[in-house]
């Protein structure tokens, strides 16, 4: 049987963009950009971005297009005889253990979208706010729904298929999500402190960036573009001979890049209009920022086309999630699409229920003092995704000839890559030691080796 590819070059281009593109461009880009002295950590994060995420970006499209295989497969076939295809576990755990507790926060957009809807978020106040967040997120039922409701959304995007169902989805949502953004950016620096917040976000401050910012830039670049959990192998294993590898990573960076500096001009000026600190942190979406849009005119329709704007980014990015398991199960186990696709769903929803009830009714039982949520979060975030880049680079770099590498990346010879010794070096030195930093300070270890 013929294996799916993307029908276009644009279907490549949103398909892949939109899985790099998440909530973390939107709240997690803007809290640690606040949190680390406004613009100066943006010039890092872009250095960052270019040193160490287009590199390993690079190198999973070479693993996935090379092999037109799932993440498993992909090694299988690439290195033959060797342990290499455990790292297909890696990815395929990772993506579904991340798509069992991101579905949580992101169904949370979804009950969001219908309180600014109904006209529920109307004339609270920041403590109202906050206690009814935090009513909503511990209680029994309607999280469950909207968590449920959530990864089923993903799922039948994801079961209809590459072109049916990724691609198509992806031509949708990825220019709503631009529109919606451009337009909360708009309203956002016609405000009256929006001078100020353009200011933080893009006149630097050097003296506030220190070790810590640079680690924090990596960390950022690095789980921005969704590398190291093999999103970026699925899709380009799905690539078709005549894509351009260099552009199309080029491009996909540009546009994470591009929602992530939006975001904060969405955000900035709003939050300096109406006081509110730039780091103000966890709290910045679900609760700081209903209160900023409840205090403009027309304030309920800017909330809802807010927290539309979040689940569409959610949904672009559990599409692919969903889509490593997906893949992995229809290829590996001979399985249908669709019947691969229920058993991911079928798991997703168990580790998204189960990660739900952590914050409310299973909150007393924890591992290692980390609630299940926190606990996925924890092991996903810390340690598999930093341990499959890395994995990512040796295997580039130590195991796949110089040579192979070349002709995959140039089409055969058939366009140009100038600076090819310098993707080298930085995926078999630099990215490693990169990555092994930011693993060593998210594990809170690297304190203790240069302290």
């Amino acid at each position: 049987m013929k294996r799916a590819t993307f029908a276009s070059n644009i279907g490549i281009i949103l398909a892949t963009a939109g899985s790099a593109v998440g909530l973390g461009n939107i709240w997690r880009f803007p809290y640690m950009l606040g949190s680390n002295g406004g613009a100066a950590f943006l010039l890092v994060y872009i250095v960052c971005i270019l040193i160490m995420g287009l590199p390993v970006m690079l190198s999973e499209f070479y693993i996935g297009r090379r092999s037109h295989s799932n993440v498993k497969g992909a090694f299988t076939k690439l290195a033959p005889g060797t342990k290499w295809n455990l790292f297909g576990f890696i990815g395929v755990s990772c993506a579904v253990m991340i798509l069992g507790f991101y579905s949580v926060v992101a169904g949370w957009t979804l009950e969001y979208i219908m309180q600014a809807f109904t006209g529920s978020l109307a004339g609270k106040s920041a403590a109202e706010f906050t206690s009814e967040f935090d009513l909503f997120s511990t209680s029994l039922v309607r999280p469950l729904i909207w968590t449920v409701v959530f990864i089923l959304l993903t799922h039948f995007i994801t079961a209809s298929g590459v072109q049916k169902g990724i691609e198509r989805a992806s031509k949708v949502m990825m220019p709503m999500l631009f529109i919606i953004l451009i337009a909360l950016c708009v309203r956002s620096v016609t405000l009256e402190g929006a001078r100020s917040g353009l200011d933080f976000l893009f006149h630097p401050d050097f003296s506030k960036v220190t070790s810590s910012s640079f680690l924090s830039a990596m960390g950022q670049a690095f789980f921005s573009l969704s590398i190291g959990m093999g999103t970026m192998i699925t899709y380009s294993s799905y690539f078709t001979s005549k894509t351009n590898l260099q552009n199309t990573a080029l491009q996909v960076t540009i546009i994470d890049t591009i929602v992530a500096v939006l975001a904060g001009i969405m955000i900035f000026p709003a939050a300096f209009t109406f006081g509110i600190r730039p780091e103000a942190g966890p709290q910045l979406v679900f609760i700081t920022l209903p209160n900023v849009f409840e205090r403009l005119p027309l304030g309920n329709v800017w909330s809802c086309v807010f927290f539309i704007l979040l689940a569409l980014a959610a949904l672009t990015s559990t599409i692919s999630m969903h889509e490593v398991a997906t893949a992995y199960m229809e290829e590996e186990h001979k399985m249908s699409r669709k019947k691969g696709a229920w058993i991911v769903t079928g798991i997703c929803i168990v580790l998204g229920i189960l990660s739900s009830l952590s914050m409310g009714l299973l909150s007393g039982y924890t591992i290692g003092g980390l609630n299940f949520f926190n606990l996925l979060d924890f092991v996903t975030a810390k340690i598999l995704l930093p341990a499959g880049g890395m994995l990512i680079c040796i295997f580039i770099g130590r195991f796949v000839k110089r040579k192979d590498l070349l002709e995959e990346m140039t089409n055969q010879g058939t366009v140009r890559f100038y600076l090819f010794s310098t993707f080298y070096f930085l995926v078999r030195y630099v990215a490693p030691i990169a990555i092994a930093l930011i693993f060593l300070n998210e594990l809170g270890l690297l304190k203790k080796f240069i302290g």
